[in-house]
């Protein structure tokens, strides 16, 4: 038989059976999506809500109850460690600090610092001192905390404004999964602002911003290195007003890389009361091992208390 007669042969063949046979099949496939009512916004609206929220706020004093877990695929397990009190001061345009204290005889279980660029974190319990730099990564594994920085935190707190000069920022409609209250999972619609940024080596996706359709609340935040790898992922829930202003009670702080998540339950809270730089002040307490990261230079032992400053009650 010739190639054309087996041609033939086979286009005789395939027009013989029908479309709805064995060969085709369809099912039908249903996106679930959320009953729940949804607001709309324009663009120019959800932008000017990011950079009105980021200028009224100027400083933040919270008690707040903190949750950590370490661990993932790359360490193989996740260990969660128990739920503590702790503080939290920040201050524009760079100053956070972060205490946590031990459960039930609450001493310090570890006091960190940051001006946006140093930081620096004492351990009691192991009488470690350490000061780095917020850009130089250095993951530890066998020190989970010690992988912390405090300007990740403060980023994840106090949400920038959009940038016109340096930042392009663009609307994206997607979908987000949501649970109702019998743990049913729905697609939701949502609003999402890209904001693309211009760095060394040209532009880069630098944040997303991702409003909730039900309240048009800022509801997560997903942060990208200049590379366009993913670094934070913060979720904000449980909006509550803060001396007039509306703020998440809840923020849940994800760092992929490192494999490390804070949630910072927030019980009490003030905005925009005067915080001084004593406040910021953590020395070096005498006597401390101290490990300087990164290269970091030497600083001469002190004699004075390791803190100063006032902590919120």
């Amino acid at each position: 038989m010739t190639r054309l007669r087996r041609a033939r042969a086979l286009v005789l063949l395939l027009a013989t059976i029908p479309l709805s046979g064995c060969l085709f099949r369809s099912r039908k496939v249903e996106r679930q999506l959320s009953p729940a009512p949804l607001k709309a916004a324009m663009q120019r609206e959800l932008i000017d809500a990011i950079n009105l929220q980021a200028a009224r706020i100027r400083t933040l004093q919270a008690t707040v109850d903190i949750d950590t877990s370490v661990g993932g695929a790359n360490r193989g397990k996740v260990t969660d460690y128990k739920e503590i009190r702790g503080y939290v001061l920040a201050r524009k345009p760079s100053m956070l600090r972060l205490i946590g204290l031990m459960p039930i005889v609450r001493n310090r279980a570890f006091d960190m610092v940051s001006d946006g660029r140093e930081f620096k974190l004492w351990i009691p319990p192991k009488n470690r001192f350490i000061i780095g730099r917020n850009d130089l990564e250095t993951p530890n594994p066998k020190q989970p905390l010690e992988n912390i920085r405090p300007q990740n935190l403060y980023e994840a707190l106090l949400i920038r404004e959009i940038d016109p000069e340096n930042e392009i920022a663009v609307l994206e409609n997607g979908f987000e999964t949501v649970l109702d209250k019998k743990r049913h999972r729905y697609e939701q619609p949502d609003y999402e602002i890209v904001v693309v940024r211009k760095g060394k080596n040209g532009w880069f996706l630098s944040r997303k911003i991702v409003f909730s359709r039900t309240d048009l609340q800022i509801h997560r935040q997903l942060i990208y290195n200049d590379e366009g790898v993913l670094v934070t992922d913060v979720r904000y829930g449980e909006y509550k007003e803060y001396d007039s202003i509306p703020f998440p009670s809840q923020i849940e702080i994800s760092r992929p890389q490192e494999e490390y998540d804070i949630t910072l339950n927030i019980v009490k809270m003030d905005i925009n009361k005067p915080l001084t730089d004593e406040q910021f002040a953590l020395q070096q307490p005498p006597g401390a091992e101290v490990v300087r990261l990164g290269g970091q230079p030497a600083i001469e032992p002190v004699s004075e208390s390791h803190s100063s400053g006032v902590v919120p009650k």
